[in-house]
């Protein structure tokens, strides 16, 4: 695992294997940003003359390797592109894509320095971050030694005050983003619902939350039928865990809930095989939950917090609920099945009406629900509705901030009678595609009980990457709005 550590030393005389620094794109050329002063000097005044020759314009996030020849103790210079230079502060997340970039290069190197812009301490946590993000590889189930390790160690040259803490903080969010990428990357055969489980025991133990496990014949005791009709089907039984976290200042009690199908075949509903050989991925909304819960833990945020993961596998069998059963959830309500790939929605509701027993503040939960957010925002920006608009936007604007890319959608009243079924409370799809990802958030409002503010995000695209890496984004588990639920947990923190 990749580490990081704060150096104030002028970032061309520090002996390392490779020097990152940030180029900005103007007019006249490259030009060096701040944090590589020296370093033109040390290549004779001639840096743009050989960035420009090697066909480098300093494009945001684009890379160069420059051999030093002995000019500088560092073999090599990574040049990345930031753009154009800024009129003020740097974007934080300009800082963290580069250095996300640039780290991706460096896999097999033992030591590199991130020479990036940091004057101030939230500039070097996102430089600090984007590198370790980008550092992050996944070869557990590799054999031919043809994957190598990311690089060992990263040093962030600041002399900002309070950089020692914010590096701090980027390891401990950096580590539990790592933590969600891993569990969204590894194959269903070895991440049940009961295997997911023991996982959240574990380590959330060790974060000092306390673990709560629902077992199947528990679920069924106490009502959870949205969980057990999906987990039904599965030789792995379902699962409900409940994470806690209390802090003697906190004034107010945050809850998260996260849709944890740890495979979605679609059940009986068979999904097509071209859509079936990532949802392993449809885990990441319960990842992402444990993944907040332990950040939240670790750095000791002033405020309650609960986690919910909703797990089950979505198999076809001759045990597998079939599409017109009828489901009576943990709220009371019952639901008509009318297709089993519509699943996500029933565990979660299951989770949302447990939640409102802890008397939250708010109410989120994160999951990776439709294909259709992916047809309205594409695969790397989240759709976030609510049933109070001020907690909508306040929410995409948490998760801008950290770089984590959402949109605020409506909850369109007329969109609720396609949810009518003649035989029970609610039926669980619309019999229309237009506008679904809209309808199953209006699905779970049903089940959030008045007076409780609450948003409900779909990262069914965001939450793994089916295509080429990208800035501090690997391929496969993206470990996707992760931090914007540690944002919101630091948002209602304290007062």
């Amino acid at each position: 695992m990749t580490t990081v550590r704060l150096n104030a030393s002028q970032s061309v005389s520090i002996e390392t294997d490779a020097l990152i620094v940030g180029i900005h794109a103007s007019p006249e050329g490259p030009r060096t940003a701040p944090g590589a002063d020296g370093l033109d000097q040390a290549f004779d005044g001639r840096l743009a003359e050989i960035l420009t020759t090697v066909g480098f314009a300093g494009k945001a996030e684009e890379i160069a390797k420059i051999p030093t020849l002995g000019a500088l103790p560092a073999p090599v210079v990574i040049a990345v592109g930031l753009g154009a230079a800024p009129e003020g502060d740097y974007e934080l997340e300009t800082l963290r894509r580069a250095a996300g970039a640039a780290a991706r290069t460096l896999a097999g190197t033992a030591s590199a320095v991130l020479a990036l812009p940091a004057a101030t301490a939230e500039q070097a946590e996102a430089v600090a971050t984007g590198g370790l993000l980008g550092a992050y590889g996944f070869s557990k189930y590799r054999t031919n030694g043809d994957k190598k390790a990311p690089v060992g160690e990263l040093v962030v040259t600041s002399a900002a005050a309070g950089a020692e803490e914010a590096l701090q903080r980027a390891t401990t969010v950096a580590g539990v983003v790592g933590l969600v990428r891993d569990l969204v990357n590894t194959p269903p055969s070895d991440l049940w619902p009961g295997k997911f489980a023991e996982i959240a025991q574990e380590v959330g133990g060790e974060a000092g939350l306390s673990v709560d496990v629902l077992d199947d014949s528990e679920l069924r005791e106490h009502g959870y039928g949205g969980i057990v009709g999906v987990g039904q089907g599965s030789v792995n039984p379902p699962r409900l865990v409940r994470l806690g976290y209390r802090h003697p200042d906190a004034t107010r009690t945050i809850a998260f809930v996260g849709k944890g199908i740890t495979f979605d075949s679609g059940g009986l509903s068979l999904k097509p095989a071209a859509s079936m050989d990532w949802m392993k991925s449809d885990m990441g909304g319960a990842a992402a939950v444990l993944g907040a819960l332990l950040a939240v833990s670790r750095l000791g945020v002033a405020v309650n917090a609960v986690g919910y993961l909703c797990l089950a596998e979505n198999m076809p069998s001759g045990s597998a609920q079939r599409p017109s059963d009828v489901l009576h959830t943990y709220s009371g309500k019952t639901v008509e099945v009318l297709d089993t790939d519509a699943e996500g929605r029933l565990v979660l509701v299951d989770g949302i009406a447990r939640a409102a027993e802890d008397s939250p503040d708010l109410i989120v939960d994160v999951a990776t629900l439709t294909g259709a957010q992916i047809v309205a925002l594409g695969w790397r920006t989240a759709g976030v509705m609510s049933n109070d608009d001020a907690l909508r936007e306040e929410v995409v604007e948490i998760a801008g901030g950290l770089g984590e890319s959402a949109w605020g959608m409506p909850l369109p009243e007329e969109l609720r009678k396609g949810l009518d079924s003649p035989v029970a409370d609610i039926a669980n799809l619309q019999p229309e595609r237009w506008g679904s990802m809209l309808a199953a958030g209006i699905f779970l409002r049903e089940f959030v009980p008045d007076g409780i503010r609450w948003a409900h995000v779909d990262m069914a695209g965001p939450a793994f990457n089916k295509g080429e890496p990208h800035g501090y984004t690997p391929k496969g588990g993206t470990g996707a709005i992760t931090r914007t639920l540690i944002g919101i947990a630091e948002r209602y923190a304290g007062n």
